[in-house]
Formats: structure tokens, sequence, C-alpha cells
């Protein structure tokens, strides 16, 4: 059995990864994201990925992508802690962690299958859209759980206890 640290690769090791599965016609999946505070709403969007194909790989966004993205005070929990966390999920085949502030070089490097977001984004808006559908691929949206977002998390902490939290 595969421990969850053993499912954290780097990207050349899931372009290799990507090959066998081709080769072999199984389908995959590719999500990414910060994935910062896990909360249920990242559960069941991963375990809906994961039913649209054979193996979901998930792109994490570096400490450094998250903080430029999103501020510097994010992200609230590192980056390695944040990769074993979701790679302990079942739904999880694969995951590795990425510095750029899209993943569109990732997506043109292993060409998923399937590339999946949450429903609150427009899919004329999905970054490496073009290239899954020029290859035959499929770009699809997941239901998100509304009122469950790590800033939730975040906020409702931030209110309920101050600054003696």
């Amino acid at each position: 059995m595969e421990t969850a640290t053993q499912k954290i690769k780097s990207l050349e090791e899931i372009i290799g990864l990507r090959k066998e599965l081709k080769t072999s016609g199984k389908r995959l999946v590719f999500t990414n994201g910060c994935f910062d505070i896990l909360h249920v709403g990242h559960v069941r969007y991963l375990n809906r990925a994961r039913a649209l194909g054979d193996c979901l790989v998930v792109a994490l966004n570096s400490d450094r992508s998250v903080r430029r993205m999103k501020g510097e005070f994010r992200p609230v929990v590192p980056e390695m802690e944040r990769a074993e966390v979701l790679a302990a999920l079942a739904s999880v085949d694969y995951l590795f962690i990425f510095d750029a502030l899209t993943p569109q070089g990732i997506i043109d490097a292993i060409v998923p299958d399937v590339l999946v977001k949450g429903s609150d984004w427009n899919l004329s808006r999905v970054v490496g859209r073009e290239t899954v559908e020029s290859s035959g691929g499929s770009v699809l949206t997941v239901p998100v759980v509304e009122g469950s977002s790590t800033t939730g998390i975040i906020r409702k902490v931030i209110d309920s206890f101050g600054s003696s939290a």
C-alpha cells in the first residue's frame, strides 16, 4: 500500500505516469488549486473529480504562488503539509507542487483527458481548456459546496476568537 507521501511526485514523474496511462487506455483527470485549510468542499470536489476517470492528478500551488495570488498572509498551511493531507485522501492518486501562477504549462505538458474546475469557474475562463479540448479531452465543472471556503473559515475564526485565537 502506498503511503501519502509516496503520492507526491515531480512533474517529470507525472509526465511519465501520463504516458503509461495513455498507453493502457486509462483516463487521466487533472485539477489544481491551493487547498489551504482542507474542508468538506475540497473533499467533495476531489471525490467528484476522481469519479470522472481512472487517475486523479492534483497540481498544488506552492506557498510562493499562493502568496502572489492571495496575499502575504496566505497560505495558512505550508505547502508540504497541504500536500501530505491531500495525498492522504483516497480520491487523490498523485499530486505535485507547482510554482507558476497558472497551470497552463503543466496542462500543456501532460494533456489530461479531463480537466476539472469548480462550478464557480466559467468554462471559457478555465486555463488549459484549449489544450485539452484540442486533443479530444473534456473540460468540466463540478458543483461547489455553498458556504464552504478557506476564506470563510478564516473569517469565522477571526470573528469568533479575534486575536485570542
